[in-house]
């Protein structure tokens, strides 16, 4: 039973990487549609929410949690409100591929933090997997040309890498007993009810410049629903089983796909070109992935 978790774990870690990975392609249609960033997340977490809600009932699934659950799921939500919130603010800065890149330095930040709190020794298996990787997200998107990244930019994207390693940390390692599905639940209502609040503190401040505007096209709505399943329900439940079954650390760097998803999106979805860089980042990506799925063989064998 134990040597088929880890398989799931992985399998789940890397759907939860590739269904992450498809948020720039919501979320800059949805800003070419005139949607501002809080529409497009609070749109997006209140219908997740609704959809989990539905499968709350269709599973006859309880909702009770105990006090130190609530409080743990509540930590959860506010860290994902500041990852999306801060990671969608961002692709106003910089390209959205720039971004990807970036947040790829959650997985360090996973590491970090499990070897300071946790005292977790990274195996030579945990390194190669992340150098490997590291380079092979550099390759999808160095172009050699020196460009000057905006420094806004890059805070937000950090804000939204360490946010969302934390939040892999602390499923990890919280030992919560109910489902993925519970936990989700939780988490996107939190999700949710912060957006409303930072509309209103927006709103507050400079009043009619953030208002809840309604999708209004039938492409809007398109892509409100897909962040609302692909990177919302699917990417956190699946992430979330990852994390239970293989830890945080493995599950992180299979968030290299995340990148990898981005460049074959814009291949296939906006016509980029294929080139013998992109070959190789690719390559070295799949071989980190590779080594984490055989790294987890060799420990639990």
């Amino acid at each position: 039973m134990n040597n088929n978790k880890k398989i799931i774990g992985t399998i789940c870690g890397i759907g939860a990487a590739v269904c992450y990975g498809t948020n720039p392609l919501g979320a800059l249609n949805l800003y070419g549609e005139g949607m501002t960033t809080n529409c497009v997340l609070f749109y997006r977490f209140a219908l997740a929410w609704l959809i989990m809600t539905i499968v709350m009932l269709l599973r006859k699934e309880n909702l009770k949690v105990s006090w130190r659950e609530f409080g743990i799921v509540s930590i959860l939500g506010i860290l994902f409100i500041f990852s999306s919130l801060s990671l969608y603010l961002s692709f106003h800065f910089m390209p959205a591929g720039v971004a990807s890149t970036i947040l790829f330095t959650y997985p360090i930040m996973t590491v970090i933090i499990m070897a300071l709190v946790y005292h977790e020794k990274a195996s030579i298996y945990t390194l190669l997997s992340i150098g490997l990787a590291t380079i092979g997200v550099m390759l999808l998107y160095w172009t050699g040309e020196g460009q000057t990244l905006n420094p806004w930019g890059v805070v937000l994207v950090l804000i939204s890498a360490l946010s969302y390693a934390i939040y892999i940390v602390v499923v990890g390692k919280a030992n919560l007993q109910c489902s993925s599905f519970k936990i989700n639940w939780y988490v996107l209502l939190w999700c949710a009810i912060g957006m409303l609040i930072y509309t209103w503190i927006g709103n507050n401040a400079n009043p009619g410049s953030m208002p809840l505007l309604f999708p209004q096209t039938v492409k809007a709505w398109f892509y409100v629903v897909w962040l609302a399943i692909i990177p919302g329900i699917a990417a956190l439940v699946m992430m979330t089983y990852s994390s239970k079954y293989i830890g945080a650390t493995p599950t992180a760097i299979l968030g290299a796909l995340e990148p990898l998803t981005a460049v074959i999106i814009g291949i296939f979805a906006f016509g980029e070109i294929f080139t013998g860089r992109l070959a190789v980042g690719i390559v070295l990506i799949l071989s980190s992935v590779i080594l984490v799925t055989l790294s987890q063989n060799v420990k639990h064998t």
